[in-house]
């Protein structure tokens, strides 16, 4: 027979031997251990969207995918005298000085990130076809929401440059992996469940958490889209939204010619 007084004091001392192990792990893996959740904010604005349980529904990214953003970032770096080289998938270390074409430092460019975000945030330009194919897209039953990497205090004035270009629908502010967001939306709903986005990353969470989704890999942009890496989990990519438009009606219940199916390469 166990003894249940010693199991109750096994229990109660690891809890500080594994607040100690945490700590001492960073703040990387205490990171890793709330990515699990959305933070309170982001929370907050999912519940406050009203979903039908019985409605698809269409979760689709917002820089690259409906906005420009690369396109509104490189005419802002310019006026500083810079550029971005599309040498890799990452906006650190392409971001270029015009006079000699060195790299600024990780720090800086997050530095410009940011100052891009205080100042051209508002203004940034749609990107073809996107939103006559949500609008068309919500006309055939789907739901649409907008879920979008971007610290909370951009919310309002990102909510203003979307609506301005006919972007109506909800909108979600994010930081980190977007798997656990994805699935407290999909959680909304008892119907098919899509997911866009340019990030590999980000595509490959949804598709840990909400392992039903269908995944659209987005990359419009050819001199980035040749350094993307490729999900995990099988998805389509696509580079416009006439074929994004197509797959997602195929997910979604309105079946299309669509564009084939992608899958991981079997590892050997």
């Amino acid at each position: 027979m166990v003894n249940r007084r010693m199991t109750i004091s096994r229990k109660a001392s690891s809890r500080p031997r594994l607040a100690a192990l945490l700590f001492r792990l960073g703040r990387g893996a205490r990171s890793l251990l709330r990515a699990r959740w959305p933070d309170g904010v982001t929370m907050r604005q999912i519940r406050a969207i009203d979903l039908a349980p019985g409605r698809p529904l269409l979760i689709c990214d917002v820089d690259e995918v409906t906005l420009h953003f690369i396109r509104g970032f490189e005419a802002w770096l310019a006026e500083q005298d810079l550029y971005l080289a599309p040498d890799s998938w990452s906006i650190e270390g392409n971001v270029r000085r015009m006079k000699d074409g060195k790299a600024l430092s990780t720090p800086v460019v997050r530095a410009l990130v940011e100052r891009f975000f205080k100042e051209r945030i508002h203004d940034l330009d749609p990107i073809a076809g996107a939103a006559e194919s949500l609008a068309d897209l919500e006309q055939a039953g789907a739901q649409i929401v907008l879920l979008t990497n971007l610290p909370h205090a951009y919310h309002e004035p990102r909510r203003r440059n979307l609506l301005r270009h006919g972007f109506p629908w909800p909108l979600v502010t994010n930081s980190g992996p977007k798997g656990p967001a994805v699935r407290a939306l999909a959680a909304k709903v008892q119907a098919p469940c899509a997911f866009i986005d340019d990030h590999a990353e980000f595509l490959e969470s949804a598709g840990r958490h909400v392992p039903s989704a269908g995944l659209v890999h987005f990359l419009h942009d050819a001199r980035f889209a040749r350094h993307a890496a490729c999900p995990a989990h099988p998805h389509v990519r696509v580079h416009d939204w006439r074929a994004a438009h197509a797959h997602v009606s195929h997910l979604l219940g309105r079946p299309q010619k669509v564009a084939r199916q992608v899958r991981p390469a079997a590892r050997r």
